[in-house]
């Protein structure tokens, strides 16, 4: 019975060690490609979160952005229009505001297009004035170019001498001048009436070479609580390809915006509320803008930190605002009016009026420009456009959008309002929208890289214990032999010595008997101790037996041996 259950103990004790060494392989191996996939599994999850559909997460901040947004709006002063025929004197431009108004976007008339991953939608803003986050009053009053006239008489500059003769005298019958003054609510939002719009719109001799698309004249009419204004947007959602999400597809209906030649006319880049993910440093990345019916390039310029969150900077540089002066590839921007580097010709996408795009102060442009008028002062700091992007997400933590709006007045033959006066790019207003993450979605961003950097750690863990189980039975197995092999060693070296004891002390025993026989060999029968007692106690020597003396000889050999153990 002993023998049947030990073998049956190591019978189990085997398999047990097997059971471990193949757990300990599984997990091993579940360490190595959890370690290899796991960012690919995270990407995945993450893509598949930020699809966009009405079931994802991103969809509600991307119908309604949950961040505050805020409009604001700087207006120039001209004081000295009556100067302005003088060409020895440059306009004065005074700076006011700014004007700040609360936005509240959203998104109406949502359209779902599976068929190519694609949704259809159009924007709507509600803006309302914040007098405390503004200086200066809506009443205020402002002298800024007379934008109306200017647009008619540069119209009229393609056509032929009749029709530009009727523009001539319909601007001299209403009196109108180079300036105008206008308070800054009707300047923006509210708009005012003008007798040559009245007069457009009434007249169809002009035809079809006259297009009035308001009554009213503002650099904001009609933006208000309108989504007819910015158009149709149509914007992949990403569930074919993440990297396409919020791209641009078409732009009311079409991927052409037949404003610029070529592939300047391109609809493409970002409707403005994603980015690219997986961001490298270097490179570019694109924002369409329906009011430039274009796309804008911002090149990556470095990485900074937002929020505790790293991020890429990309800014609107000198390529951003080329006539193909710097960068020929940008040559079909130019519209018909070829300039200097510096601002954008949008024209052809403002029905015609010599509307021209810059940023504020003509930061990034040509000397040229900020020189042709007095007041300008171009800083980085305060009239830079970028977007600082979370590259892993391409979520927007930071964004300061600046653009400013110049009009050219140049000499018009036959319109007698704009003969002898300066050719000059005169600006009107200039805008800013800066956007900044909360620190709430920080923090769940901020998230991401701590899951993944947990799932590394995971599949590390998995991986060495795993190692530490597979090796634990041949380790085991190499301790316990060697261990043997101690023992064995061990129990051999004091057998050894046991046999060198037992030995030694033979001997030792058999020379003491040696020593003794010779000692009393030596000394005769007449030296024994006993003798000499017995013959102290009797006079008389009585000759000794031979049984006697060998009891004599056995007693002394007893006796030196007993005095050597002692010793």
């Amino acid at each position: 019975m002993p023998t049947q259950n030990t073998a049956m103990w190591g019978q189990q004790k085997s398999h047990r060690k097997l059971i471990i060494g193949i757990f300990g392989f599984c997990l091993g191996l579940f360490g190595i490609l959890c370690g290899m996939f796991w960012e690919d599994l995270f990407n995945c999850i993450m893509h598949k979160e930020m699809t966009l559909s009405p079931n994802t997460r991103v969809y509600e901040n991307w119908k309604t952005p949950p961040l505050e947004l805020n409009l604001d709006i700087y207006l120039y002063n001209w004081t000295n229009p009556e100067d302005f025929g003088n060409l020895s004197t440059k306009p004065i431009l005074e700076q006011v505001g700014p004007y700040r108004f609360s936005e509240k976007p959203d998104k109406v008339d949502i359209n779902w297009h599976p068929d190519n991953s694609s949704v259809s939608y159009r924007k709507r803003s509600f803006y309302y004035f914040d007098a405390e986050g503004s200086n200066g009053s809506l009443d205020d009053e402002i002298i800024t170019l007379n934008a109306v006239a200017l647009s008619a008489a540069a119209t009229a500059k393609r056509w032929n001498s009749v029709k530009r003769g009727m523009v001539d005298v319909g601007l001299k019958l209403y009196d109108q001048q180079m300036s105008v003054r206008k308070s800054v609510d009707e300047l923006l939002f509210t708009g005012y009436n003008d007798i040559m719009i009245d007069m457009a719109i009434a007249m169809p001799v002009f035809g079809d070479d006259v297009k009035v698309p308001f009554d009213k004249f503002g650099w904001f009419y009609t933006r208000n609580g309108s989504a007819d204004l910015t158009g149709t947007f149509n914007v992949f959602t990403g569930a074919d390809d993440i990297d396409k999400l919020g791209q641009m597809h078409t732009w009311n209906f079409n991927e052409h915006t037949g404003f610029f030649d070529s592939y300047c006319g391109m609809t493409n880049g970002s409707a403005g509320e994603f980015q690219p993910s997986q961001l490298q440093p270097g490179g570019s990345v694109g924002l369409f803008t329906p009011d430039m019916c274009r796309t804008i390039p911002l090149d990556y310029t470095e990485t900074m930190e937002i929020e505790g969150l790293k991020g890429f900077k990309y800014a609107g540089g000198p390529r951003s605002v080329d006539n193909g002066t710097l960068y020929p590839e940008n040559l079909c921007f130019c519209g018909g009016e070829c300039v200097p580097s510096g601002v954008m010709n949008i024209s052809s996408c403002r029905f015609g009026s010599p509307v021209f795009m810059s940023y504020p102060h003509f930061y990034n442009g040509d000397q040229f420009y900020v020189d042709q008028v007095e007041g300008l002062d171009p800083t980085k700091e305060n009239h830079e456009f970028y977007m600082v992007l979370e590259p892993r997400t391409g979520i927007a933590l930071e964004v300061a959008a600046r653009f400013q709006v110049n009009m050219l007045v140049e000499p018009i033959e036959g319109i007698a309002l704009y003969t002898d006066i300066p050719r000059i790019f005169f600006p009107l207003i200039w805008f800013e929208q800066k956007v900044r993450i909360t620190p709430e979605l920080a923090d769940q961003l901020k998230v991401l890289p701590i899951v993944l950097l947990a799932g590394q750690i995971f599949a590390g863990t998995c991986l060495a214990v795993g190692l530490l189980l597979l090796c634990w039975t041949p380790v085991a197995e190499l301790l316990n032999w060697c261990q043997r092999r101690s023992d064995r060693y061990d129990l051999k070296t004091q057998h050894k010595g046991n046999g060198q004891e037992y030995k030694s002390r033979s001997s030792s025993a058999d020379d003491l008997k040696s020593k003794a026989s010779t000692l009393v060999c030596e000394q005769g029968p007449d030296s024994s101790p006993l003798l000499e007692d017995r013959r102290k106690e009797k006079p008389s020597i009585q000759p000794m037996s031979k049984s006697q003396t060998g009891e004599s000889v056995a007693t002394a050999s007893t006796g030196i041996s007993d005095e050597s153990k002692q010793n």
